[in-house]
This record gives C-alpha cells, structure tokens and sequence, in this order.
C-alpha cells in the first residue's frame, strides 16, 4: 500500500475503516454489518464519517426492511414520504423503482430531498434491491463548497435571502409521475411548499452550505420569479460542478446514507429497459436556519 493510500483509509476508534472515494465528498465504510444491533461507538463513528465526508457507502450488506429502519432508527426518527406509499408493513420503506418499461427515473434531477417541507430530512438512506446490468449510478455535490467558493460580494447577497421552494416545480413534480400513478398517496403537490435560508448553517457542524436546487426552488422570496431566474440558474450550474462531486457505482447489497443538510444528489437516468428497485428512508430533520 502507498503512502498516499495509507493516509487517505483511516480506522475509526471503533475499528471500522472509512476510504474516501473522491478529494472532496464520498466515503466508503468497510467492517460493517447494519444487520446487526451495532455497539454506540460504531454508530457515533458512522455518524462522523457521515459529517466529515457528506455520503456514505457501505457495501455487501443482506438486510431485510425491518433491519434497515432499525439501523436508520439509530440516527435519528424515521419519516413518511408524502407523494408516495411506503411497504405496507414498513411505511418508512419507500420503494424507490423504475420499471423496464418507464423511461422515467424517479428523482431524476439534481435536488435536495423533499425541501418544500417546514422542516426537510436530515438525511436520507437507499438499499439496492434490484439493480440494472449496467448504469443507474447516483452522483453526489458538496454544498459547503458550493458556498465557500462564491465571490465574498455575491455570498453577501446571499446570506440575507430566503427562497421558495415547491414541490409541484415541473421539472421535478415529473419524476415521480410514473410512482404516483400507481402508489401515490393522493396528496397534491401544489399544497407542499416552504420558504428556506438560501444558505443554511449546518447545525452539527456549524459551516455554511448553499441550500437552493434546480428540483424544487422556484424563486427568492420577495423577488419575482423573472428577477430570481438568472442568478438561481447561475447557482444551478455553479453548485454541481465536477470538483465537488463524485460518482457511485451501486452493487446490489450497497447502502448510501447522506446529509441532505449539506448535501444534493442526481440519479443518472441510463438503464431504460431494467428494472431498479432501491428501498429509501429518511430521517426526520429540523427547520433549516
């Protein structure tokens, strides 16, 4: 093993290994079994490599839905997805799917998890039941960088603003059609909608992170939508850009956990044809300031 290999895979004090996959978001987490009750020093290790590096990946792992709200329970209170129905035994367990015969992926845009809530999740875990022969891989942008990197004068404008954020945008109320066609919930779309920080401040790790996403933001309060448009689709472009992401490639029996706070993610549509079928929990959060 290189120097350079040593220094990037580090063992927590519980003994579990944390090998960052990327300079600046991602981690894979070896030496785990979520199946398992897992000691308090594992889960606060878990909990720390999931702040330091954003997403989280644990691989191989055979869990059934109970296990995995189990797991998600350690970190924090499981929530309801509201547009669509969870397993009926495990309503927390939404069944993230594509069908061969959709052309559709759900969530299949750059976004931030569910921010037309009062209070969005804190994070988010996906389970790979059934994946396609190829593609399907999800890719993952670094808000605290996305931030920190904007011009001091422009942060400025930035740090007194708050947005609208809206779950019936069109862009993003279209991936879910396929799911809410034949599991929905019944809930309208046009009645989720919240106002947040443009920047929010991360309330475990105190940094800075730029809180807007081309899924469901559809303008600055107090400013017309005419008004907001160029500097959101500036950020849009801005916030995604290739050094502040990585890329995962799932295997059946991988699990992803990220921070939503800090956190935004986009599902590559390239499988049509396949069936892929993840079960996603999220975690309940709080008022994003």
């Amino acid at each position: 093993m290189s120097a350079n290999s040593k220094k990037a895979e580090n063992t927590a004090p519980s003994g579990i290994q944390v090998r960052p996959i990327s300079g600046t978001i991602g981690a894979e987490i070896s030496g785990v079994d979520v199946s398992q009750a897992l000691p308090d020093e594992v889960i606060a290790d878990i909990r720390q490599a999931l702040l330091d590096h954003l997403v989280i990946f644990i691989r191989d792992q055979d869990i059934t839905p109970a296990q995995q709200v189990a797991f998600v329970s350690r970190f924090g209170e499981p929530d309801i997805y509201p547009f669509v129905k969870g397993l009926d035994d495990y309503p927390e367990v939404t069944p993230i799917l594509k069908l061969p015969d959709e052309t559709v992926n759900f969530g299949g845009i750059w976004h931030s998890d569910t921010v037309y809530q009062p209070t969005p999740p804190m994070g988010t875990v996906l389970y790979a039941k059934e994946l396609p022969p190829a593609g399907g891989d999800t890719l993952f942008a670094n808000q605290y960088l996305a931030y920190e990197t904007l011009s001091p004068p422009l942060r400025a404008f930035l740090d007194g603003l708050t947005a609208v954020n809206s779950a019936a945008k069109g862009a993003s109320a279209a991936t879910r059609s396929d799911r809410v066609a034949n599991s929905g919930t019944g809930l309208a779309a046009e009645v989720m909608e919240a106002e947040h920080p443009v920047v929010r401040t991360h309330p475990e790790t105190g940094r800075k992170a730029l809180y807007v996403n081309t899924g469901h933001t559809v303008r600055f309060s107090g400013m017309t939508e005419a008004e907001s448009t160029p500097i959101l689709d500036f950020l849009y472009r801005h916030q995604v850009k290739p050094e502040f992401s990585c890329r995962f490639v799932w295997t059946l029996g991988s699990m992803v956990f990220w921070d939503n706070r800090c956190a935004q993610h986009y599902p590559v549509n390239d499988y049509h044809g396949h069936t892929r079928l993840l079960h996603r929990v999220t975690l309940k959060g709080d008022k994003p300031v």
